[in-house]
Parts: structure tokens; C-alpha cells; sequence
């Protein structure tokens, strides 16, 4: 197991009462109940860097694209054709 730092924390009263009935309905430790959400909070504050990044390209794609002009020749259905389906 990973060494382990110690930490103390302030809850509110009503954070307590919900990370002591978590504990007992899981059979999970407080503590690791508490690992957890920082795990989870962690992973969600990193990945829009990454998901930033991958939009970054999406808008360079699309942006050339637009440059391209509009495709050649025309559509061959009618809005309406699509109703009928």
C-alpha cells in the first residue's frame, strides 16, 4: 500500500452525517470515501485541458474546410423529401 499523508479537514454538519451514511451503506472506510471524491474531482479538473486542446483542432479542421469554399454542384433532395421518410 502507498505511504499516506495525514490531512485534517473541516466538514459541515450535513457533510458529515452524508460521508457517515455512505460509509456505512458501502462498508467503505471515511477516509477512502474521501480519497475518492478527490480522485474524482482531480480527473475532472484536468481533462478540459486536454478536451480543450482536441477542440482547438476541431476549429482548425473546420476552419479549413470553410476555407475550401462551397462543394461543387448541388444537392439533389428537397427539404421536404426528408419528411416523407
Amino acid at each position: 500500500m502507498a505511504r499516506k499523508l495525514r490531512k485534517q479537514i473541516y466538514l459541515d454538519p450535513q457533510q458529515e452525517a452524508a460521508l457517515k451514511r455512505q460509509a456505512a451503506e458501502t462498508g467503505t472506510s471515511e477516509a477512502e470515501i474521501i480519497r475518492q471524491a478527490i480522485d474524482s474531482q482531480t480527473r475532472i479538473l484536468w481533462h478540459p485541458v486536454s478536451a480543450l486542446k482536441a477542440w482547438e483542432r476541431e476549429q482548425e479542421f473546420i476552419q479549413s474546410l470553410m476555407a475550401q469554399g462551397p462543394a461543387a454542384g448541388r444537392r439533389t433532395w428537397r427539404r421536404e423529401d426528408l419528411y416523407d421518410r
